[in-house]
């Protein structure tokens, strides 16, 4: 596609020296590109066999609520005892 733009000619030559681009189209094209790539979502099955978990990583321990792991579980005993009592 043809387009006719007016950039910045200090931004174009820092961009072309940083990028190592011989044009300005090599240039906008490798931009518009990296652009496009970062925004676009993340796969996340792009991972599966990337990510190393430690031994003793136990995902529903993360998924509890930390209330509830500094505290016993009650025994249906005590649970009946308790709202009966108030």
């Amino acid at each position: 596609m043809r387009t006719n733009i007016v950039l910045d000619d200090e931004l174009v030559a820092e961009g072309m020296r940083l990028a190592g681009a011989k044009t300005k189209r090599e240039l906008v094209h490798r931009a518009l590109s990296e652009f496009v790539e970062r925004r676009k979502p993340a796969d996340w099955r792009d991972l599966v066999g990337k990510i190393e978990f430690a031994e003793d990583y136990d995902p529903e321990e993360l998924s509890r609520p930390r209330y509830l792991s500094t505290f016993e579980e009650p025994d249906s005993e005590n649970v009946d005892e308790a709202v009966h009592s108030r």
